[in-house]
């Protein structure tokens, strides 16, 4: 959709107005030049030192007019960054309410655009608004609906029961450990995972700069006295390494990491049935490692084939079962909502299928159409539902959660997400995921080692964030382990001891 913009020369304000415009078509293309765009959206803004005023309107190709006007009070310290977002705001409500009127599509998480509204809702609450000015706040200036206001109230105030010292745990970190290592790479995935038939040279080199990274970060946090709170294995599949690799891997974090007896929480990735096998559920058992996943994404073979997943309905019903049989008391599962081919019907099938096992918690995921997936390059091979059906979808998803007990404790969004809707995790009361909090409330540092890990260090003080990554392919990582590791010790060094002092 070509939409010609006038009045708008910053431009700071294309992103704010691309990203607006993405949520009611599906590519957005702003012009600025008149032309043959079959909608022209003209906007007026006036700034003054405590406030703003914008005035839009959006003529259609039939000559149809749509306007809205939106003034902000900007309290007179707000500068730069600060002041600019204000003002952002302003313009995508003014944006947002023409677009809803002329689509007749409401969009329930308003303005919001962002990966985690949660957190701008634990910021407000550290700031000191009380539950009914957040409220306020979300509704009238970010045009949220009241479900999604409260969908965000009832996780965070389930968050602070879980992890009730939420707010002073910048001065810990979590670990995440990347193994990018699959059976095969599933259609709509951009993890880095790489199919393991006939790697096992590049596995090896792999779990080498891994152990050493493990060693070194372990070191460092055992000299300078510093907690680690969760640690999660993920990718990838960490299953995907043989059970001997997993037994060295796990003996590598005892012996490296500090204190490992009292890390609240320790995470295996076990996503792909088809790599689950007795002897590596030993070794889950022999390091205590109790909180796995088994993820079928679906419970309609036609599908699991679909999406480049190999193994059967079948196998994960009975890896479930053999995990359960095992010990394995704290097992989630991820759901997809909107998987190519599958309507109402199916999803409704695969959560009867998922109320025969009643795992401990279910991520309930809408499919996204990521960038660099096999699904997005090739679209025209896959046939997804409609916004309406995906609705629908969530709606079931929402209501069975609820009758069977299980309560939302964290949500994140994604761009190109079916619907403008959210994945959401569910957890029987006790069972939440902390590191699922952790690495999406961005309350402390999460230090990524391993293949394509990411590290988010976050500043114990004035919690600003600096992002660091480690390479996603195997081999630029092992070439370099060594290099990444020191210098995410140099920024460990300066975030928690020089800031301080």
């Amino acid at each position: 959709m070509k939409i010609y913009i006038k009045g708008i020369d910053d431009e700071r304000f294309h992103r704010p107005l691309t990203l607006i415009g993405n949520l009611f078509f599906e590519e957005t293309e702003l012009c600025f030049t008149k032309g043959d765009s079959p909608l022209e959206a003209e906007f007026f803004i006036h700034e003054k030192s405590n406030s703003v005023s914008v005035r839009g309107s959006l003529r259609s190709e039939d000559g149809k007019q749509y306007e809205a006007m939106k003034e902000k009070e900007i309290p007179e310290h707000l500068e730069g960054k600060d002041r600019l977002r204000q003002v952002k705001n302003t313009l995508s409500y003014v944006y947002l309410t023409m677009l809803q009127e002329y689509t007749g599509i409401i969009q329930k998480w308003g303005i919001l655009t962002g990966i985690r509204p949660t957190k701008l809702y634990h910021k407000k609450r550290q700031e000191g608004l009380t539950e009914a000015e957040i409220h306020r706040m979300f509704k009238d200036e970010y045009l949220l609906s009241e479900e999604k206001i409260e969908l965000m109230k009832q996780i965070v105030q389930r968050q602070l029961e879980v992890i009730p010292d939420l707010d002073t745990l910048a001065n810990e970190v979590s670990i995440y450990v990347g193994i990018p290592f699959c059976p095969t790479k599933c259609a709509y995935c951009t993890f880095p995972a790489y199919a393991i038939n006939n790697r096992q040279g590049s596995v090896t080199s792999f779990l080498g700069g891994l152990h050493f990274e493990m060693k070194e970060i372990g070191r460092w946090l055992t000299e300078k006295g510093i907690k680690i709170t969760t640690v999660y294995y993920g990718g990838g599949t960490p299953t995907s390494i043989t059970a001997e690799e997993m037994d060295m891997l796990y003996e590598e974090m005892i012996t490296s990491f500090p204190d490992v007896k009292n890390i609240r929480e320790i995470t295996v990735e076990a996503g792909r049935p088809d790599t689950i096998t007795k002897e590596k559920l030993d070794v889950l058992n022999k390091y205590n490692i109790d909180r796995i996943s088994i993820n079928p994404q679906s419970y309609i073979q036609d599908t699991l084939k679909a999406i480049g997943r190999h193994h059967t309905v079948e196998e994960t019903i009975d890896k479930f079962h053999l995990a359960r049989s095992m010990g394995m008391n704290n097992i989630n599962m991820d759901l997809i909502i909107g998987l190519p081919g599958e309507g109402v019907k199916e999803f409704d099938y695969t959560l009867s299928e998922s109320a025969k096992l009643m795992p401990e918690s279910i991520t309930v995921h809408t499919l996204s159409f990521k960038r660099a997936s096999e699904m997005t390059k090739n679209k025209h091979k896959y046939k997804v539902a409609s916004r309406e059906e995906i609705g629908t979808m969530m709606d079931h998803a929402v209501s069975w959660t609820n009758e069977n007990g299980y309560a939302p404790y964290y949500l994140y969004r994604q761009k190109n997400i079916l619907g403008n809707l959210e994945n959401v995790g569910y957890a029987l009361k006790g069972q939440d995921s902390i590191y699922n909090i952790m690495i999406m409330e961005e309350q402390q540092t999460i230090i990524g080692i391993g293949c394509g890990a990411a590290s988010k260090f976050v500043d114990p003080i004035t919690r600003r964030i600096t992002q660091f990554a480690n390479p996603k392919d195997p081999k630029s990582y092992n070439d370099g382990f060594k290099h990444y590791t020191e210098e995410k010790i140099k920024i460990l060094e300066q975030l928690f001891f020089q800031t301080t002092k």
